[in-house]
């Protein structure tokens, strides 16, 4: 026999209780689509200020100022006065003991330390009047990243990323490989007062072998892709409860926007860092595989990869490049980087990407035409800094090919003709890829920021 227990009868204020509970139920879900129609993808692609040469960049930072005057800048009159005082007291004029040759359609003159580099004369743009503040490692380094040295501030890469956003939802716009730990370390990758969706996506530190670099943390081995996602559900909902909570949804927006990209980015990265698709030819070609290319060969080839993809600014370091007491020394530090940029600028133009993909070659500064002599050691000497005069190279993306610009004087200390100081490099930069640099800006404790801050100029005649 069945027996049917009678509920006790509702009361009015029972049955408001319960009601109350639905209609927070349907105010959550309210809430909810508020915030998913609101959310603004910060990476989205955005209009440049103009149509642009290039869509993406290449930066390839050779860290510790490479010499301009053994490499890109010929002294014939170096060489005639070697021997001779130099400005310094107690330092003489040191000419360089490699030779010079042109190259290319436009005659280009590069030393006999990269002949492969030479190769590719036609398609470089060697500014050879460059100069900038200063001649110091710590305050060099995040001018060249950041244009300053006084305070922290968004780098170059973040600047395009915030201007253009991102070509690829499934990768990160802004990938920096085998960055240096000092001297600005992160903050010559990083986004400053930009929203974090800025920074830079680190892959190794420098020094660091290639073979074993990769994004830390982007897979989980011990959960499902299912599982992984109903954590993230998890993860975003609690994200937006303190972001509501505490007001500040700006930081938690951060948070969130590199969970998302996180997991879409578990199925992509790691087959774009996998080179078995390649060929043995490609691989020998960047020298992957070899003791003296290998490590900056990767790295090459992955900025290639990257580019294709669709990430917008792909940075690489070389660092070496300080050479006090032992010049020879810089011998196997063009071996290493040679063959691996001259692969990298035959495969974007064999790919057709040379032509919208800006390359940039720069270390922090220069070296001086005299001699340094560490007095404790017995030694063949080197070359100590110089911001007064040095050379950086573009190729591709809109600049023009097989052309010097400006001129150091005949030994090759300071800038005299033509001068380009870094903020014009960076305008111009940003001008290759479509971006204003004095509308490039961004609101902050109550003044406008940019790039260039007060000063920059466009150098038009490096733009083809």
């Amino acid at each position: 026999m069945t027996r049917f227990i009678e509920s006790p009868p509702v009361s009015r204020r029972g049955m408001l209780k319960a009601a109350s509970c639905g209609a927070g139920q349907l105010a959550l879900m309210a809430w909810c689509r508020e915030v998913a129609a609101s959310y603004q993808n910060p990476l989205a692609a955005r209009p440049p200020h103009y149509t642009p040469r290039a869509k993406r960049m290449i930066f390839l930072f050779m860290n510790g100022g490479p010499s301009h005057v053994d490499t890109f800048d010929y002294k014939p009159q170096l060489t005639i006065d070697h021997g001779k005082p130099g400005r310094r007291k107690g330092r003489t004029l040191l000419k360089s003991p490699w030779k010079f040759r042109q190259h290319g359609d436009g005659g280009l003159w590069i030393s006999e330390l990269l002949p492969e580099l030479a190769r590719q004369a036609d398609q470089l743009c060697v500014i050879r009047s460059m100069h900038t503040d200063s001649s110091a490692h710590p305050l060099a380094i995040p001018l060249l990243h950041t244009g300053s040295f006084q305070f922290t501030r968004p780098s170059i890469g973040a600047w395009v990323l915030y201007g253009l956003g991102s070509e690829n939802p499934d990768l990160p716009g802004y990938i920096t490989v085998n960055p240096t730990r000092v001297f600005g370390g992160p903050s010559n990758y990083g986004s400053a007062f930009l929203p974090t969706a800025y920074q830079a996506t680190r892959i190794g530190w420098a020094g660091r072998t290639m073979k074993e670099a990769r994004i830390h943390n982007l897979d989980n081995q011990l959960l499902s892709d299912a599982l992984q996602q109903e954590q993230l559900k998890l993860i975003q909902s609690m994200n937006r409860r303190i972001a509501k909570r505490s007001g500040a949804e700006a930081e938690v927006a951060g948070v969130t926007d590199s969970f998302r990209l996180s997991a879409r980015m578990q199925g992509v990265v790691p087959k774009l860092m996998d080179f078995s698709s390649e060929s043995q030819q490609t691989l020998d070609r960047y020298g992957i595989g070899e003791k003296e290319t290998d490590r900056f060969g990767r790295q090459c080839l992955l900025a290639r990869r990257f580019a294709e993809a669709g990430v917008r600014f792909v940075q690489l370091s070389h660092g070496g490049w300080d050479h006090h007491f032992n010049l020879p020394d810089l011998v196997p530090k063009c071996r290493q980087v040679d063959r691996p940029i001259a692969a990298l600028l035959t495969d974007l133009k064999q790919r057709g990407l040379l032509d919208d993909t800006l390359v940039m070659w720069a270390g922090e500064f220069g070296r001086q035409p005299e001699i340094q002599v560490d007095p404790k050691k017995k030694g063949v000497g080197g070359r100590d800094h110089n911001a007064g005069g040095y050379t950086v190279w573009l190729a591709g993306g809109g600049v023009r090919g097989g052309y010097d610009h400006g001129e150091t004087d005949e030994h090759g200390f300071d800038a005299v003709v033509d001068k380009v100081h870094l903020s014009d490099l960076h305008a111009t930069v940003l001008h290759l890829l479509g971006l204003d640099h004095k509308r490039l800006t961004y609101r902050y404790s109550g003044r406008d920021f940019r790039l260039t801050n007060v000063s920059g100029r466009v150098v038009d005649a490096v733009v083809g």
